[in-house]
């Protein structure tokens, strides 16, 4: 007695909608977290050489001001005066008073009073936990 399979029957009952659906949402997902991911480091901002340099890893927390050479501070790629760094620095600490930090990307080209103002600006704000971050080198 020979078994007879309905291949037709089998692949019509095949319903795709839920796993292209699953596939669209991964791929909007990654994209949104890649493109976030990269926008503090578009700046063209030469970090300094320290033979100690430990790869930054950003905590969900952190700030993080770039000092290019000229002096100018930038928060999210964007322009800011010492006015403004300061009035968003203080939001944060009122929105995160203990655990608030921040990372400062200075320029090596940049007189270093450039970044000891971002420092400042944290101090008066009431951020303690601030890092100059550096480049690994020799």
């Amino acid at each position: 007695m020979a078994v007879q399979v309905k291949t037709s029957q089998a692949l019509s009952a095949l319903n795709l909608t839920p796993l292209i659906d699953v596939v669209f949402l991964l791929l909007v997902f990654f994209l949104v977290a890649s493109r976030l991911s990269e926008e503090d480091r578009k700046l063209d901002v030469v970090l300094p050489s320290a033979g100690s340099a430990q790869p930054m890893t950003a905590e969900p927390r952190e700030i993080i001001v770039s000092v290019d050479q000229t002096g100018k501070f930038f928060l999210d790629a964007k322009v800011v005066t010492d006015r403004e760094l300061k009035s968003i620095l203080e939001r944060a600490v009122a929105d995160n008073p203990v655990r608030q930090s921040v990372i400062i990307r200075g320029d090596r080209r940049a007189p270093f009073q450039y970044v000891v103002t971002v420092m400042d600006l944290c101090n008066q704000s009431g951020i303690s936990n601030y890092s100059v971050t550096t480049a690994e080198g020799s």
